[in-house]
């Protein structure tokens, strides 16, 4: 197996190793796991990939999410992200299947808003558009220690309020259902998670992210944009550019990442399975000190 670097600072392409390979042998996870804690983005090509086999690869990074209610793919341990509708043909822009496409390309970090947060998500490419749709990516590891030394120990001890409604009435107020509201309540979340692997810290934070514990909502909101700008800064995203076969997997802990806009009348199908973080992972360090904290 080949790590091959491919950004700025971070993310990596594994070449010659399958999903298959990984999920079947143990030598081939512990070299892809390493990678993976160590360039945050890995990204494989040339993949024969099936529902079977993405999941099998996935269940190797830990326990699969179970898809959301109001998400297509609800109940299965797939999330169907597509603009194609039940006649098989393209939405139209103002539909909600293109709205939620719309939402997705806002900087953001996968399941924030959940009781259990995500490790990893990984995605496939199934039906790509011929331009743009792209997936950018930014390291909140680096960005955390681009940030000086007073400024990094106070986010280790603060803590950030995350709702998908919020995220999602950026784009359309309705655009979260009431069943969603309901299902996902708000969650906060330490605004650095520090990988046990290797010690090293990055922000947590994603356009979910609405208010910070213990601050004036102005003020807030405030630090919440100012580091979401910080850590999107031009120069540092990798850009992926999908092709036929490609996987991508990534480190919801270390980075933030947003889909690319493409021309609304061309189909573009990828499939995600997400796997929640463990104790293994730090979840158990990001929970506020006494779960009564006040919203």
């Amino acid at each position: 197996m080949d790590i091959v670097p491919i950004g700025p600072g971070f993310a990596a392409e594994l070449r010659g190793v399958t999903l298959s390979d990984i999920a079947s042998d143990d030598a081939a996870y512990a070299a892809a796991r390493a990678a993976f804690e160590e360039h945050s983005v890995l990204v494989f090509r040339d993949q024969d990939v099936t529902d079977e086999i993405q999941l099998a690869f996935s269940r190797r990074f830990g326990p699969p999410e179970v898809t959301k209610v109001g998400s297509q793919g609800t109940g299965s341990h797939f999330v169907i992200l597509s603009t194609i509708g039940p006649d098989g043909k393209v939405v139209p822009p103002d539909h909600r299947l293109s709205l939620r496409s719309k939402a997705n390309q806002l900087w953001h970090t996968d399941s924030s808003f959940k009781r259990v947060p995500a490790l990893t998500s990984i995605l496939s490419a199934r039906i790509i558009p011929a331009h743009g749709g792209e997936t950018e990516y930014v390291s909140t590891r680096h960005a955390f220690e681009r940030l000086d030394a007073p400024l990094r120990k106070r986010l280790e001890n603060s803590f950030a309020w995350h709702d998908y409604a919020h995220s999602r009435k950026q784009i359309a107020p309705d655009l979260a259902s009431a069943e969603e509201r309901a299902a996902l309540p708000a969650q906060c979340w330490r605004m650095v998670w520090k990988n046990p692997a290797n010690g090293r810290g990055a922000i947590y934070l994603a356009s979910h992210a609405y208010a910070v514990e213990g601050m004036e909502p102005a003020a807030g909101t405030k630090l919440i944009d100012e580091l979401m700008a910080f850590a999107t800064a031009p120069g540092t995203s990798y850009m992926h550019r999908w092709r036929k076969g490609d996987v991508v997997m990534w480190d919801n802990r270390a980075t933030m990442h947003r889909g690319r806009p493409w021309p609304s009348h061309e189909a573009r199908l990828m499939i995600r399975t997400t796997i929640s973080a463990t104790v293994a992972d730090g979840v158990e360090t990001m929970r506020p000190p006494s779960s009564q904290a006040a919203e």
